[in-house]
């Protein structure tokens, strides 16, 4: 316990799901955790509060501030890490979950819905990154997580769920492709001045609050899914160990270290990585 004591951490795309996950996960083992997500999704729909994540770890004893910024915005997400300062100090951990897509078939995805979804999943990871590195190379010590996709590679032949959904998935997964190779490429660079960056993609279906097309995918095809805590465990990992440019699978990375995972709070061990998802549960 307590593997995060004494960080900060900022996490974007932090209101629900995987983000917030993440959040409660690392605010249990010390950290001060910064939340920051947009007020409203793409297409103006509630997506969580910002807020109610915030209480839900104060609650339980933890830190927590959070910050509205659009991250697809340039102009707006300029000067996001010089606000996280200002809520508990230098940002010691970065996880930049936050991401849009546009589903739709690759010969149908328009310019200027590509350029949204690179300007989101790319371009805004690699600017908050350069945003945090010059503060942890002064420290001697840091870590960046980009949370990626299985969709930055095309699925095999016959598709698990149908062709249709492996096809819409396409540009999106390419901006995950790109993020892949940044993320290594950024790693490698930085690695000996003691920052750690790596990207880390769910090995499967994560059931989150609110996703009742993906639970209903996962019901069909029960080893597809896996319970947020996998992802939040594997984060935790990537955040407080030592690897460099790894491109990974959450259950294949808490499988390798002999990982177990905890439930949200830190308080309960619920299993190791052939840890089975409810799918019936909505948190």
């Amino acid at each position: 316990m307590n593997r995060l004591e004494g960080k900060v951490a900022l996490i974007t795309g932090a209101s629900r799901g995987i983000g917030g996950a993440i959040a409660r996960r690392f605010a249990a083992e010390g950290a001060a955790v910064v939340l920051v997500a947009s007020r409203l999704g793409q297409h103006g729909k509630l997506m969580g509060t910002l807020e109610d994540t915030a209480a839900q770890i104060e609650a339980a004893g933890g830190r927590a501030a959070a910050l509205a910024c659009d991250l697809s915005d340039a102009s707006a997400r300029s000067n996001l890490l010089a606000r996280a300062r200002d809520c508990f100090g230098a940002v010691d951990i970065l996880v930049n979950n936050a991401a849009g897509a546009v589903m739709k078939l690759p010969s149908q995805v328009s310019a200027q819905e590509r350029s949204w979804m690179y300007e989101m999943n790319l371009n805004a990871p690699i600017d908050l990154a350069q945003q945090a590195l010059p503060e942890m190379r002064e420290r001697g010590c840091g870590w960046i997580l980009n949370i990626t996709s299985a969709s930055a590679r095309q699925p095999a032949v016959p598709y698990r769920d149908s062709q249709i959904a492996a096809h819409v998935i396409a540009a999106y997964g390419a901006t995950k492709a790109a993020l892949d190779r940044y993320t290594q490429g950024l790693a490698h660079e930085v690695a000996a001045d003691g920052i750690f960056i790596n990207a880390m993609a769910p090995t499967s279906i994560v059931l989150t609050e609110g996703a009742d097309y993906v639970r209903d995918i996962a019901r069909k095809n029960p080893d597809m899914a896996e319970p947020v805590e996998m992802m939040a465990e594997a984060a935790l990992e990537l955040c407080s160990g030592r690897h460099v440019g790894a491109v990974v699978l959450s259950r294949d990375l808490v499988h390798s270290v002999g990982g177990t995972v905890w439930s949200l709070d830190g308080a309960t061990v619920l299993g190791d990585a052939f840890l089975a998802a409810d799918l019936e549960s909505k948190n």
